[in-house]
């Protein structure tokens, strides 16, 4: 999903998918969290708040049920140069 960045001292970036009803919140401490069944009003009304973080403490943060997106881990490096199992 597509987070804009917002000007906001608690909020990095905000995205919204209007199909899955989906808010995606991203924190300034790096955290990520995916709100579900959202209507697209709440983004709207998030979005339009003159302080996004009271607005979202108030209206969004304990109202949708909220889920965690914790990144992938990072794919691992073959260590040595060469394909694995060759012998020089």
């Amino acid at each position: 999903m597509h987070r804009h960045p917002v000007a906001s001292s608690s909020l990095r970036s905000i995205g919204y998918d209007a199909v899955h009803r989906t808010l995606e919140v991203e924190f300034v401490t790096g955290r990520v969290y995916r709100y579900l069944d959202v209507p697209e009003l709440a983004y709207q009304q998030l979005m339009a708040a003159p302080s996004l973080g009271r607005h979202f403490n108030a209206r969004v943060r304990d109202v949708y049920e909220a889920v965690e997106q914790v990144p992938a881990p990072a794919p691992r490096r073959r260590l040595g140069g060469g394909p694995a199992g060759r012998r020089t």
